[in-house]
């Protein structure tokens, strides 16, 4: 189960951008979260990924308890849940090339520069990422194909949770079916669960088990 328990958090502690949101994913559940534009949603997406420190709250992954955040979370924790934000060039080192960006979850986790570079190319064929476009930079890619390669990182270490922030919002029609596509390819072999964040009430039905609206999570 994964729980977040009101949650209150923001960048300012006298000015909270999410106030008392509660919300819980079943193993295997895909939930979407429906809000508008500004409302807090991404910030709760960070909280969810073990990224952002609430200010108040809880968070509680297959029933332990979150007391650290980002690197201080313990390993187990922090591998447990992918991530997967809007902007892709926003998220990727431009410094990288698309092989690299896809193995840095693996390389952090310690293993070996041999084991990361096979298991980057095995999730990258799965995104539909070619070999060529691995030697690529992210400023030599299109938006769509580098949130490929950011979906393959975020997949690569076979998490058990996966947090998707508006994770289509910038890429076109075909695209974003062929991405929810591998997403539920993945959830269906692994039994993870999704929080897929978003303002389209449509995609967002098509694509979860249930869609909760922010209003219904978050006190105002």
């Amino acid at each position: 189960m994964f729980e977040l328990r009101d949650v209150t958090a923001g960048y300012d502690r006298r000015e909270p951008v999410v106030c008392g949101a509660s919300l819980t994913i079943a193993p295997g559940e895909a939930v979407g979260l429906l809000g508008p534009s500004g409302c807090g949603k991404s910030t709760l997406a960070k909280v969810a990924a073990l990224l952002h420190r609430p200010a108040d709250g809880q968070v509680v992954i297959d029933g332990e308890p979150v007391n650290g955040w980002r690197h201080a979370a313990p390993r187990t924790l922090r591998t447990a849940v992918g991530v997967v934000f809007q902007q892709p060039r926003l998220s990727a080192d431009p410094r990288l090339r698309l092989r690299e960006v896809i193995a840095e979850p693996l390389r952090a986790a310690g293993r070996s520069r041999a084991d990361a570079a096979a298991r980057a190319l095995e999730t990258a064929e799965a995104v539909g990422l070619t070999g060529e476009l691995l030697g690529r930079r992210p400023h030599e890619v299109s938006d769509g194909q580098l949130q490929r390669a950011c979906l393959a990182r975020a997949l690569v270490l076979r998490p058990r949770w996966l947090v998707c922030d508006e994770m289509t919002a910038m890429l076109d029609a075909s695209t974003t079916a062929a991405l929810v596509n591998v997403v539920e390819d993945y959830r269906r072999e692994h039994g993870a669960g999704l929080l897929a964040v978003g303002h389209d009430r449509v995609l967002l039905d098509r694509w979860c088990d249930r869609t909760v609206e922010w209003s219904r999570i978050a006190r105002a």
